[in-house]
C-alpha cells in the first residue's frame, strides 16, 4: 500500500505569486523614503535659486514632512475600505504630479505648497505597501517580504543626500523632484498591472475619529518638529511650542477614548493592541525610527565639520551600511521565517548599540575613515537584522479586515520616532557643542557652521558629535526590552497550513 497527497488540479487554481505586487510596490516606496532626505542636501542651492531665507526654506522639509506623518493613521484606514491598490495608485499620482509642480515652481511659497501635496501622495501610498505584504503572503513566509520591505527604508535613506548631491551638482536643484516623474510614471504602471484587487472591508468612515486624529496629530508633531526652530518658547502670541504639544497629546487622549467607546467602525481598532507582539513591535519600530534619524546627523556634521569631506562625500561614508544592509536582507527575511523573532531583531538591536558607541569612542580630529568604516558596517548588520522581525511580527497576526490600519498605526509610530530623534538629537547637539567648545563673542559655540570650524575647535567638536551619538543608543535600550519580549509567533507552533490542509490517503495497488 502506498500513500499520496489529495491533490484536484482541476478545481484548484494555483494563486498567483505575490513577490511580483510586492516589487511594483518597492518602486514608489523607495522614491517616497529618497525624497524625504534628498532635499537636505539641495537646500543652499534652493535658497539661492529662489532667493528665500533660512526660515522659510526649512519649511521645503518640514511642511512635506508634516504632511506625510500626521494623515497616515487615516491613510491606513482608506486602505481597508477603498482598497490597498486603488489608494496606492491614487497616492502615487498625487505625488507624481506634485514632484513635477515642485521642479517648475519659481518662488518659496509655491514649492512648500507643492510639497505638502508631494506629502499627502506619500501618506497615501506607505500603509497600502505593508497592508498588501500582509494580505497575499502568507503568516509562515511573510519575513522574507518584510526584509524587503524594511531593506528598502534603509537603503533609501542614504541614496537621498547621495543621488541629491549629484542631481544638484550636475543638473540643478529642480532635478531632485524632476527625476520623479519618469520614476513615478514607470512606478504606476507597473502597479496597475501587477498588485491585485483585494477585498474591501469598512463599511463605514469615523469621521470624528478622522478629525481628532487629524487635528492631534499635527499639533503633536508640529510642536516637536519645530521645537527648537522657536528655542522651545513662544511661536506667536500666546501660543507656544510646550501649549501646542500639550495640546495634542490632549486631543489624541480624547481621540483614543473616543475609539474605545465607538460601537461602529473604528479609525483604530484598540483591540490590535491586545496583541502582545503587535504591541511590542510597534514600541520597537519607533525606537528604529528614532535612532536612524537621530545618528545621521551627528555622523554627517562631524565628517564635514572636522574631517573636511563634501556632502556626497560624508554621504558616500554611510555606503557600507546600505551595502551590508543589503545584501543580509534575503538571508535574514528567510530565518525570520523559521527562528524566534527575539534572538534576529535582538541581534540587529545589540549590533546597533555597540555601533554607536563604538563611533562615539573613536571619532576624533585625526581618526582614519577606514577606522570609522568598521563601525559604519556594524550599523549595516543592524538594519539588517531589524526591519524584518519587527515587521513581521507586527503584522503576522492582523485580520485582513485591519491590515490597513494596522499598517497606519506602524507607520504612524515609526514616523513619531523619527521626529522625535530629529529634534531630541538638535537639542542635545546644540548642549554638547555649549560644553566642549569655548563661547564666541558673535552669539555661543553652537553658532559655529559646520563647514567654517577652525581646525583649534575640531577636537571639541568631535568630542560633542560622539557624546551625541549616545543619545540613541540610550533610546535603542528600550527597543532591544520589546523585542526580547516578543511571543513565539504562531506559525513556529504548527504545521505550514498545506501541510494541514492536505490529508494524507491510502492508495491500493
Amino acid at each position: 500500500m502506498a500513500t499520496r497527497r489529495l491533490t484536484d488540479t482541476a478545481t484548484e487554481a494555483v494563486p498567483p505569486s505575490p513577490w511580483p505586487a510586492l516589487w511594483a510596490l518597492v518602486v514608489g516606496f523607495f522614491m517616497i523614503l529618497v525624497d524625504s532626505t534628498i532635499v537636505s542636501v539641495a537646500t543652499p542651492a534652493i535658497m539661492a535659486g529662489l532667493g528665500a531665507g533660512v526660515d522659510s526654506v526649512v519649511w521645503v522639509t518640514s511642511a512635506y514632512l508634516l504632511a506625510y506623518a500626521v494623515p497616515l493613521l487615516i491613510t491606513g484606514r482608506l486602505g481597508d475600505r477603498f482598497g490597498p491598490r486603488r489608494v496606492y495608485l491614487a497616492g502615487l499620482a498625487v505625488f507624481t504630479l506634485a514632484s513635477l509642480w515642485c521642479g517648475l515652481t519659481d518662488s518659496i511659497g509655491e514649492l512648500v505648497t507643492a510639497r505638502v501635496l508631494q506629502g499627502l501622495g506619500a501618506s497615501l501610498m506607505t500603509p497600502q505597501t505593508m497592508a498588501v505584504i500582509t494580505r497575499t503572503f502568507p503568516a509562515e513566509s511573510r519575513g522574507k517580504a518584510m526584509s524587503l520591505w524594511g531593506a528598502t527604508a534603509g537603503v533609501a535613506t542614504l541614496v537621498g543626500p547621495i543621488l541629491g548631491g549629484v542631481l544638484v551638482d550636475s543638473l540643478g536643484w529642480e532635478w531632485i523632484f524632476i527625476v520623479n516623474v519618469p520614476v513615478g510614471v514607470v512606478g504606476f504602471v507597473v502597479a496597475a498591472r501587477l498588485v491585485p484587487e483585494l477585498p474591501t472591508h469598512v463599511r463605514r468612515f469615523d469621521l470624528l475619529g478622522v478629525a481628532l486624529s487629524a487635528i492631534g496629530m499635527f499639533l503633536l508633531v508640529f510642536g516637536i518638529q519645530e521645537g527648537q526652530t522657536y528655542d522651545w518658547g513662544t511661536i506667536t502670541g500666546p501660543i507656544s511650542v510646550w501649549s501646542l504639544i500639550v495640546a495634542g497629546l490632549v486631543v489624541m487622549g480624547a481621540f483614543l477614548f473616543w475609539q474605545a467607546r465607538t460601537r461602529g467602525e473604528p479609525l483604530v481598532t484598540l483591540a490590535l493592541f491586545r496583541d502582545r507582539n503587535f504591541s511590542l513591535a510597534n514600541v520597537a519600530i519607533s525606537t528604529v525610527g528614532f535612532a536612524v534619524t537621530a545618528m545621521t546627523f551627528p555622523i554627517i556634521f562631524y565628517a564635514q565639520g572636522v574631517l573636511g569631506l563634501s556632502p556626497t562625500g560624508s554621504a558616500l561614508l554611510l555606503v557600507p551600511m546600505a551595502v551590508v544592509s543589503g545584501g543580509l536582507a534575503p538571508l535574514v527575511g528567510g530565518w525570520t521565517d523559521r527562528v524566534h523573532p527575539s534572538w534576529i531583531a535582538g541581534i540587529g538591536m545589540v549590533s546597533f548599540l555597540v555601533a554607536l558607541l563604538w563611533l562615539a569612542a573613536i571619532m576624533g580630529p585625526a581618526t582614519p575613515i577606514w577606522q570609522l568604516l568598521l563601525p559604519v558596517a556594524l550599523l549595516g548588520v543592524a538594519n539588517g537584522f531589524v526591519w524584518a522581525p519587527i515587521g513581521s511580527t507586527a503584522t503576522r497576526n492582523l485580520p485582513p479586515s485591519n491590515a490597513g490600519g494596522g499598517a497606519g498605526i506602524y507607520n504612524t509610530t515609526r514616523q513619531i520616532g523619527a521626529v522625535l530623534g530629529s529634534a531630541g538629537i538638535a537639542v542635545l547637539i546644540e548642549s554638547r557643542l555649549a560644553a566642549n567648545l569655548p563661547a564666541s563673542p558673535a552669539g555661543g559655540s553652537s553658532e559655529v557652521g559646520v563647514s567654517r570650524i577652525p581646525e583649534a575647535l575640531h577636537a571639541g567638536f568631535a568630542t560633542a558629535m560622539g557624546q551625541a551619538l549616545v543619545l540613541p543608543a540610550v533610546v535603542l535600550l528600550i527597543g532591544l526590552v520589546a523585542v526580547l519580549l516578543f511571543a513565539r509567533p504562531r506559525h513556529l507552533s504548527r504545521p505550514s497550513p498545506a501541510e494541514a490542509a492536505a490529508p494524507v490517503l491510502p492508495v491500493v495497488k
